[in-house]
């Protein structure tokens, strides 16, 4: 990334561009924990309802100003992990005052995050208009990092390093957010006694408006990761009952080879060159059976059959956000099951050396991830998660399992004869 100079807490630089990306950034390693980012949209230093708070669970504010774009896994010998904040600042209601930008420590306090940082670029160009870094962490579970805020008609961007004993949880509801998990005494929900709390902010020259009506459910902040020993979930328990859920896929290729791959010394291409294609296997409840995939322009479609649309085909692996492809859960009574699957098109002979992480996030309710096995086989084709409906209800099963085609058969076939779905194949193009 190139060194570049941090700011002090509590400074201050005026960010001159339509539209910024927000990274916060940090170093894994044993016994790092898992770290979100979140923003929340102020008017006179409060929240105006529930859906002013943009996180992993709420990734979009309805304005379209405020958007969470998921995270990078780690790459190169430093470990880098980042998670992504997208801010239209153009598209920001003329209401809303302040965004915070904040982080929040799954499980762990942030003396245990090394490299902790909040970075702000120039959405168009990349350029580097802010950064921080916060270096004196020990208990706090959730932590304010800076905040963006406007200032005689003009965006600033402010250094803020305050943090909280109470965890995202604490953070939020301090900002008037209601959460739906058991509350803690009050006295455990303000802001650890670490920094001083930024000064205050000029107010609004537009009249603030009345509040907006809070949603009807309170927000959840729980996660669910499925693993070897836990693998299902019933997205109902989780609030995901309507709306689209996203299914991503991020990956990153590691820089050493081990196992089988480094015998062969051919197995795995640059990252740049690497193209994975996620797809999905679908059996509706009239029958009906299909595939949603890249190749051949089988994108699919959200609002009628299968309801289950590819966003893109991301060629290179570059892209920050990776493959998503979205299911849409008001039409869940009309699926029957549905295979979530990735593919190498080109660029690797196998999937030994990639890191990957798979995130269900639905409109509503919990997300749902789970890491990638390393692989020990000469696979091409991996299946991630199967959705089967059961009592009415979509359960989410993590598969993670690597299958090896046999000579001459595709990986499209080669998935469908391990789940049978019986389909009939042709070759395909894109």
């Amino acid at each position: 990334m190139g060194a570049s100079m941090s700011m002090l807490k509590g400074a201050n630089v005026p960010v001159p561009a339509r539209s910024v990306r927000v990274e916060l950034g940090w170093r894994s390693g044993a016994g790092v924990p898992d770290v979100d980012a979140s923003a929340l949209l102020l008017v006179s230093g409060k929240v105006r309802s529930d859906a002013d708070f943009v996180f992993y669970n709420q990734p979009a504010h309805a304005s379209g100003a405020v958007r969470h774009e998921g995270k990078g896994r780690p790459g190169g010998p430093d470990g880098l992990v980042t998670d992504v904040l997208v801010v239209d600042l153009e598209r920001v209601e003329p209401a809303v005052e302040r965004i915070v930008l904040a982080a929040s420590a799954d499980g762990a306090d942030f003396g245990r995050v090394p490299g902790l940082y909040v970075r702000v670029t120039d959405a168009a160009g990349g350029a580097e208009l802010a950064r921080y870094d916060s270096t004196d962490a020990t208990v706090e579970t959730a932590f304010l990092l800076g905040e963006l805020y406007r200032r005689q008609g003009a965006w600033k961007f402010r250094a803020v390093g305050q943090g909280y004993s109470s965890g995202l949880e604490g953070l939020a509801t301090d900002f008037g957010i209601t959460v739906d998990e058991p509350q803690r005494p009050a006295a455990q929900a303000r802001p650890a006694a670490v920094t001083p709390a930024p000064a205050a902010t000029a107010a609004a020259v537009a009249p603030v408006p009345p509040a907006a009506p809070a949603p009807a459910q309170p927000v959840r902040l729980t996660k669910v990761t499925l693993t070897k020993e836990s693998p299902t979930v019933s997205l109902a328990k989780q609030g995901g009952t309507s709306g689209a859920m996203r299914v991503n896929l991020n990956w990153q290729m590691r820089k050493q080879f081990t196992g089988w791959a480094a015998k062969l010394g051919r197995a795995v291409a640059q990252h740049a060159d690497l193209d994975l294609d996620l797809c999905a296997l679908y059996e509706l409840t009239d029958g009906r059976k299909g595939v949603v995939q890249a190749l051949g322009n089988a994108f699919g479609s959200l609002h009628q059959a299968p309801y289950i649309h590819l966003d893109g085909d991301d060629r290179t692996g570059a892209s920050a956000s990776g493959e998503n492809l979205t299911i849409n859960l008001d039409h869940k009574d009309k699926l029957r099951r549905v295979l979530v699957f990735v593919t190498i098109y080109e660029g690797a002979r196998s999937f030994a050396d990639l890191h990957a992480t798979v995130t269900l996030q639905p409109q509503h309710g919990a997300a749902v991830d789970f890491s990638l096995d390393d692989c020990t086989v000469p696979s091409t084709v991996c299946a991630l998660a199967l959705l089967t409906r059961e009592n009415g209800d979509l359960v989410v099963r993590r598969e993670a399992r690597y299958l090896v085609p046999q000579r001459g058969v595709s990986p499209q076939r080669t998935v469908d004869q391990a789940y049978g779905w019986g389909m009939n194949w042709t070759p395909g193009r894109k």
